[in-house]
């Protein structure tokens, strides 16, 4: 009797079938990693901004400029030095690029020179990462947009709110 040596043809066209659809149904929950990861990043920057926010608040509150609908915190009790006041309405971070980028210590500007975008309109300030999709729509005509939108308080014992929208990342 003869042993069986290696594997039939047939034996490998299967495995060979297998594979690709294995790589077809895999591939693309890999290949999306760069939108999960500017999602991510949005949820940072919220973070970083909400814990900014908790030590302007307290600063604020010191100080006891909390009740106040403009007005600025020195944070780093440096009188001589206003680079660091930041903006504030009832004791929290205005939307503007100049509070953020004192309050959150953010590399924020108007332009894709800085790490974040801001755009400001009235009291809502639209972040998004330097170099992420623009906004716009998608295939079904839905609203696409990789961005944060912090909206300043308006009322004293009101928070701002800060919302991440990562449709478009």
């Amino acid at each position: 009797m003869q042993k069986q040596q290696g594997f039939t043809l047939i034996e490998l066209v299967v495995v060979i079938i297998i594979l690709g659809i294995l790589a077809v149904v895999a591939a693309p929950k890999f290949l999306n990693l760069q939108s999960d990861a500017r999602g991510s990043t949005l949820q940072g920057l919220k973070g970083a901004i909400n814990s900014a926010n908790s030590l302007v608040y307290s600063k604020a509150v010191l100080a006891s400029k909390e009740k106040s609908s403009n007005t600025t915190i020195d944070i780093n009790d440096t009188s001589s030095d206003t680079t660091d006041d930041v903006a504030v309405a009832y004791g929290y971070m205005k939307a503007t690029a100049a509070s953020l980028k004192a309050g959150a210590d953010l590399d924020i500007g108007t332009s894709g020179t800085s790490d974040w975008v801001i755009a400001v309109t009235g009291t809502s300030a639209k972040i998004t990462q330097s170099g992420a999709p623009a906004d716009g729509t998608d295939s079904d005509g839905n609203s696409t947009s990789c961005s944060l939108t912090y909206t300043e308080s308006t009322g004293q014992g009101v928070k701002p709110t800060i919302t991440v929208d990562t449709s478009g990342c």
